[in-house]
């Protein structure tokens, strides 16, 4: 039997994809990957003209339908208009990626209110938003995958982002317990945590900062927004269909 055959093929074929966040780094990955794996996809960030050229540039790559739209889910009612204008667009959402996110860091005595609110709505307050709205197609339609974007930060916190580990770690809490209420209607809801990824925050570090972090890698490299792409990848298609619920940490081997 040769490897071609042993391997299984990510086949995402009919599925509508909905990733918010994803007109750069890790989201736009994901909304690529998707695409190639043969998902329609939707493409969001604030700015609706980004938007716009991030999904031509990835429709032209794929040959795949992918849409651009704006919205901010930190605002529930923008979250709720996006999730009802793919289902409009496209007829139905399948997978949905919460990917977006911001970080507004400080060490604990200086942080304002203002920034805890921001990164709180953003993070976990949006992410809350768009799965409460798609949840309701995907039960009628009885199938739907739910991947959200954490970060190991969640999980073993940082100095200086208390607002940014709360908002992770309750992204991973909400998690499971929406794939607790939502297994019966054979919607999976999974957590992918990723690591150090070369973004453009990390592009701007200097080569002793690089190397510094690496150090501590186990794999001895900060991670690509492809390796994220990869396993959400995964979890979007049914290789992983009696997977709910868990935390999947890509991280080069950081947190063990």
């Amino acid at each position: 039997m040769s490897d071609a055959t042993l391997a299984p093929r990510i086949d995402l074929s009919g599925r509508v994809a909905l990733v918010t966040g994803s007109t750069r780094g890790i989201g736009r990955a994901i909304a690529e990957t998707l695409a190639r794996a043969g998902a329609r996809v939707a493409v969001t960030g604030r700015d609706q003209a980004k938007a716009d050229m991030a999904a031509q540039e990835i429709a032209t790559a794929t040959g795949m339908e992918v849409r651009g739209y704006a919205g901010d889910v930190s605002i529930v009612a923008e979250a709720v208009a996006l999730v009802e204008a793919v289902e409009r667009d496209f007829g139905q959402l399948d997978i949905l990626v919460n990917n977006a996110g911001l970080t507004r860091d400080n060490l604990l005595m200086r942080l304002k209110d203002d920034d805890w609110d921001a990164v709180i709505n953003a993070n976990l307050r949006g992410a809350f938003a768009t799965c409460r709205a798609a949840s309701r197609g995907m039960m009628k339609r009885r199938w739907g995958r739910i991947i959200n974007v954490a970060s190991v930060v969640g999980l073993i916190g940082n100095k200086g982002q208390a607002n940014y580990a709360a908002s992770k770690a309750g992204l991973i809490g909400m998690t499971k317990s929406i794939a607790k209420e939502l297994a019966s209607r054979n919607i999976l809801a999974n957590v992918v945590a990723p690591g150090f990824i070369e973004t453009d925050m990390t592009a701007a570090m200097t080569p002793e900062a690089r190397t510094a972090l690496s150090a501590g890698i186990p794999l001895d490299r900060l991670g690509t927004p492809d390796d994220i792409a990869g396993m959400v990848a995964v979890l979007a298609s049914d290789l992983t269909r009696y997977v709910t619920g868990q935390v999947f940490v890509v991280d080069g081997g950081l947190v063990m």
